[in-house]
């Protein structure tokens, strides 16, 4: 017999569509009012803590900011109801982060001043690589994430590297400078090498004698190259998954789909079905 679904099932399945469907037209409107709603939220949160502007529209802004938190509510809602296995959503990254962009006004009627907390909407935002499912930003998005994990031998060798550099380029400034430049401790002199490496330079704490000076003035040339290493590693591993990339075959095999093969294959090494001639 022929299951009639209620109302209730074909809204869940209706909504299911809109909420999750990030390929359906429905489902990409909603991503984009939602990411919008969020945007303004925190852009309201800020204006909130602007001293001026909080005094005029006070009451307008905490109007604006239940309106949007009883959006998100209803959202949160439906993406429970509207799942199969609620559990999945509730407990997964996004559901906690939902979960938590709603609390700060809740929690603002029993704590005052918690409501500011809702600026950690901002973290909802991340549904922004959601929107950009698309095959060409995926495929970048898997590239860099690749090339990065490639790269984080090298990398956490030259930030050891780089830590060992500090302290001892800090302890040494801390004996020829002293106290009376303000080089109080060696923690102080690292603080102030690694604020010089990094080219910030906030100038609270500076060399005053000619040895310090010349040894501030090889650190802050040593800073140009340090910040270009990090980013020449990972470039060249992208190079390098680019090349590896382009030696693959770009027709997928037609029996099974499988897609990694080398471009001078005859067979798919899966199933064994034989490539046409190019």
């Amino acid at each position: 017999m022929k299951h009639i679904k209620t109302k209730y099932e074909i809204f869940r399945q209706k909504a299911f569509l809109i909420i999750y469907g990030s390929n359906t037209v429905a489902g990409r409107l909603f991503d984009l009012i939602l990411l919008g709603l969020i945007l303004l939220s925190v852009i309201l949160v800020m204006l909130d803590t602007v001293e001026g502007f909080n005094k005029k529209y006070h009451n307008i802004l905490i109007v604006l900011e239940w309106i949007i938190t009883i959006c998100f509510t209803i959202e949160y809602i439906l993406r429970i109801i509207t799942i199969k296995k609620a559990k999945n959503y509730i407990f997964s990254f996004y559901g906690i982060i939902d979960l938590i962009a709603i609390l700060p006004m809740y929690l603002s009627i029993f704590i005052v001043g918690s409501n500011v907390l809702t600026v950690i909407r901002a973290l909802r935002l991340l549904r922004l690589f959601k929107i950009l499912n698309h095959p060409q930003f995926s495929g970048q998005s898997v590239q860099l994430r690749e090339s990065i994990i490639a790269s984080r031998g090298k990398i956490l060798v030259f930030m050891y590297f780089l830590i060992i550099s500090c302290i001892v380029i800090g302890s040494v400034m801390y004996v020829v400078e002293g106290k009376e430049s303000g080089f109080t401790s060696i923690p102080v002199a690292i603080y102030w090498c690694i604020v010089t490496l990094s080219t910030v330079g906030f100038g609270d704490i500076t060399p005053i004698t000619p040895l310090g000076q010349f040894i501030a003035s090889i650190v802050m040339i040593m800073g140009y190259g340090i910040i270009a290493v990090p980013t020449g590693i990972v470039t060249a591993e992208i190079a390098k998954s680019e090349i590896k990339r382009q030696t693959k075959k770009a027709i997928p095999c037609g029996q099974c789909g499988t897609a990694d093969h080398n471009i001078q294959a005859k067979f798919c090494y899966k199933c064994g079905h034989e490539f046409p001639e190019i």
